[in-house]
């Protein structure tokens, strides 16, 4: 064999590694903004009309993400919050509009006290996006809701299950992110 054949038989190899360590990294970094986004992820996709548009838009949120100061709820503040969204169910039954109206309003001020940018609901949806696409499409639904609810355009089944999809994201941000049994363990 000459030391040319040999030659181009190593580079031949090389570009094939290569080009396998490119897509495994690609595939890595896909698999990790999937697990991150959950829904969110294929949602962006549609959205966005490519993959790589919506990898780009998502890593952008993820940089966004880190520079904000997101916070821990102290135990005190966990409680209040706890006990104010108590009130709101039970306001629900006599008032459930004013109850949904209620609900947006604690889960902005959520927003805000853990850190969150509360200007513009595009925003709070990508902000949220990062630590909490799992729980992001509930936000969405009652929040659409919520607006035609000030239009009295909502029933009283659509408003109660509004006050479930508040619930979720409230859960999850009044607990860190974290399942509730877990933050208490």
């Amino acid at each position: 064999m000459s030391t040319g054949t040999l030659i181009a038989i190593i580079v031949a190899v090389v570009i094939v590694l290569l080009v396998c360590a490119l897509a495994a990294w690609v595939i890595r970094r896909r698999r990790r903004l999937q697990a991150r986004f959950g829904p969110e992820y294929e949602r962006t996709v549609e959205a966005r009309g490519s993959r790589r548009a919506a990898e780009r838009d998502l890593r952008e949120r993820e940089q966004r993400h880190d520079a904000l100061h997101i916070k821990q709820l102290s135990p005190t503040a966990r409680d209040r919050y706890a006990h104010e969204w108590d009130q709101v169910q039970e306001r629900f039954v006599d008032q459930p509009e004013d109850a949904v109206h209620e609900a947006d309003r604690l889960v902005t001020s959520l927003m805000s006290e853990r850190g969150y940018p509360t200007e513009g609901h595009h925003q709070q949806l990508s902000d949220l996006s990062v630590e909490h696409g799992r729980t992001l499409e509930h936000y969405r639904a009652a929040h659409e809701v919520n607006g035609r609810s000030t239009r009295h355009e909502a029933t009283t089944e659509e408003l109660r299950g509004a006050m479930v999809h508040y619930r979720a994201l409230f859960t999850e941000l009044l607990h860190n992110g974290q399942n509730p049994r877990e933050s208490e363990a």
